[in-house]
């Protein structure tokens, strides 16, 4: 095998390769955030524009606290699969927490469309549609504008 391919893997048999999402995968679920984030831009590397692992690299940075960063990976995730149920549900909580209630709605809506009966997602779909009808109820009763305070007049004092 030529020093090339040695070095890159590419006369590995296919099971023999590195796994770099699942790797990323076990990396995060231990914490290690980093490298967990260095493995998944490897397997994003070997599978370009792989939802999965875009919403795994989103995952990582929301958990890094790293939320622009994050926001940024769902936004590749949904153009690359604008039906991405993790993606909408991933970005709405983070829109959710910037205050923007009407994006963060959006991808509510959007998610509970596309993801609500997936196995397995009946709480996601649950807190979903909590979180909307409470935004929706939000909308429709406003709070009440608070008065200003009036303007000192001239002669108090």
């Amino acid at each position: 095998m030529p020093w090339w391919s040695f070095l890159t893997g590419a006369g590995a048999k296919e099971e023999e390769r590195l796994d770099y999402y699942r790797e990323g995968l076990e990396l995060a679920n231990e914490e290690r955030y980093h490298e967990a984030l260095t493995s998944l831009r490897l397997a994003l590397r070997e599978r370009p524009g792989d939802v999965a692992t875009l919403e795994q690299m989103a995952i990582v940075y929301t958990r890094m606290g790293m939320t622009d960063e994050a926001i940024k990976m769902y936004q590749r995730a949904l153009e690359k699969d604008p039906g991405s149920a993790g993606a909408h549900y991933g970005i709405a909580f983070l829109y959710l927490n910037r205050g923007r209630d009407t994006e963060a709605a959006v991808h509510l809506d959007a998610f509970l469309r596309s993801g609500a009966d997936i196995p397995g997602s009946e709480k996601h779909a649950s807190h979903a549609r909590e979180t909307l009808d409470r935004l929706r109820e939000k909308d429709a009763n406003p709070p009440p504008a608070q008065a200003e305070e009036p303007a000192p007049s001239p002669d108090a004092g």
